[in-house]
């Protein structure tokens, strides 16, 4: 395969959900699997609804999963380049003016439904004289330019669903230019992943149609036609299709939420395919991973309960190195040892706060036998403490006190970290220190 160019084109309208990492993810990592490039295309045509704080959110959302754009373009920039491929259109016969309100079509669709026919556009305005385009246009009306579709088949091998087609026969012309003059979705789309040179397409499956239209217009400008992929779509638990109204469910939630980033990609392209849904250490272990052929047709479900435990054992495997610098951002000055030591008792990043509290105090003890605890500390052997000593220091303690199983163990648990649970305490002790630990032992806070 030839160096692929892919993209993602979120319009920023609002804030990314789970749903757009889907679409994201199987991009960024088929570029990264085969030495490709990555665009961010910010499809902001729409210009009453896009805002420049969503546009900065989606960029920080991107950096937050690890996806870095080879570069970044704004079709806002771009208009004059539409504009020249609208007039090529129109020059070829293949764009036209409509007149029709959004009332008289929404009037003409219900008259169609009653008579049982399907509701496509009767391409009424192609009746039009130019002395009837004149009047409407002397009574105030403006134009919306639909593109002429050809009445046959398009067909194409599509990456993920293989062979696929729709007979555009079926398909109302659909309007490329709004009566104000700005552009709908179809020709910048088209126009930007010619100029550009995209050679692959990969979005969900609710594009298909659409695909099947821009095939035309790719092929009325004259353009190279880009391969397609079309993934099946995540919905809800429930079945339920994702939207941006669901914000607990935006990047941002989850971010905020303390998710792992890794899990949300892992998880995102994984869940609906033949690949089993796991943790993975890096982004290149997940683009070793996600084959395109290996994605499901049918829906697949985001549930929010395995994204948190994919989270966690993410959590549980990541190595020192790639946690040090957040852990310094939480106020953790950590070691490799410590983090080895308790990363497999989180949740979340943030729960290493509190085993850092118990480590390095100030901690209240809860010393349920002071006698016992003091036998403990008589032969609580000197220092230093390496991965032996909890083991040496128990059989010590259980010789001198008869004590055994969760007699032996919970007391000493509960005096040297308060709580009942936690990481094993071989590897706690050497962290927590021989001085901390004889004050804990004696019920003093330390």
């Amino acid at each position: 395969m030839t160096s692929p160019l892919v993209r993602t084109a979120p319009s920023p309208t609002g804030f990314l959900h789970i749903g757009n990492v889907r679409s994201i993810m199987f991009n960024w990592l088929f570029a990264r699997r085969y030495s490709g490039r990555f665009l961010l295309r910010y499809d902001d045509t729409d210009l009453a609804r896009s805002k420049p704080e969503f546009a900065d959110a989606i960029a920080e959302d991107l950096a937050w999963l690890g996806v870095v754009p080879d570069f970044v373009i704004k079709q806002s920039d771009r208009l004059a380049i539409y504009d020249a491929a609208a007039a090529r259109l129109r020059e070829a016969g293949r764009l036209y003016p409509c007149y029709e309100t959004a009332d008289e079509l929404d009037r003409r669709r219900k008259r169609q439904l009653a008579r049982g026919l399907p509701p496509v556009y009767d391409r009424a305005a192609l009746k039009l004289t130019a002395e009837d385009r004149a009047q409407l246009e002397a009574e105030g009306r403006k134009p919306h330019w639909r593109f002429l579709l050809e009445p046959r088949v398009v067909a194409w091998n599509d990456l993920i669903r293989g062979e696929a087609h729709v007979d555009c026969a079926s398909l109302s012309d659909q309007v490329l230019i709004r009566e104000d003059g700005s552009y709908l979705y179809h020709l910048p789309s088209v126009v930007d992943d010619a100029e550009t040179g995209v050679t692959h397409v990969i979005r969900g499956e609710d594009h298909v149609t659409n695909t099947a239209v821009q095939i035309q217009i790719f092929e009325a400008l004259g353009a190279a036609l880009p391969f397609f992929g079309h993934h099946n779509l995540l919905t809800t638990a429930s079945g339920e299709g994702l939207s941006k109204r669901l914000g607990h469910l935006s990047l941002r939630g989850l971010r905020e939420s303390g998710v792992e980033a890794l899990a949300v990609a892992a998880l995102a392209v994984l869940v609906g395919s033949s690949d089993a849904v796991r943790p993975v250490a890096s982004l290149d272990e997940l683009a070793g991973l996600v084959e395109l052929a290996h994605v499901s047709r049918a829906p697949a479900k985001f549930d929010e309960h395995e994204l948190e435990a994919l989270s966690a054992r993410t959590l549980h495997q990541l190595p020192y190195d790639a946690v040090a610098e957040r852990l310094a951002v939480l106020g953790v000055p950590a070691t490799e040892p410590f983090w080895l030591a308790v990363r497999g008792n989180l949740g979340k990043l943030d729960d290493v706060k509190a085993w850092w509290q118990v480590v390095e105090g100030p901690l209240h003890p809860v010393v349920t036998d002071p006698a016992f605890a003091a036998a403990a500390a008589s032969v609580l052997p000197a220092e230093p403490f390496d991965a032996t000593s909890w083991k040496s220091w128990t059989q010590a303690v259980a010789a001198a006190t008869g004590a055994k199983g969760k007699a032996l163990f919970m007391p000493l648990r509960l005096a040297l970290t308060g709580l009942e649970h936690g990481p094993e305490l071989a590897a706690l002790l050497p962290l927590i220190g021989r001085e901390k630990a004889l004050k804990r032992l004696a019920g003093e806070t330390a």
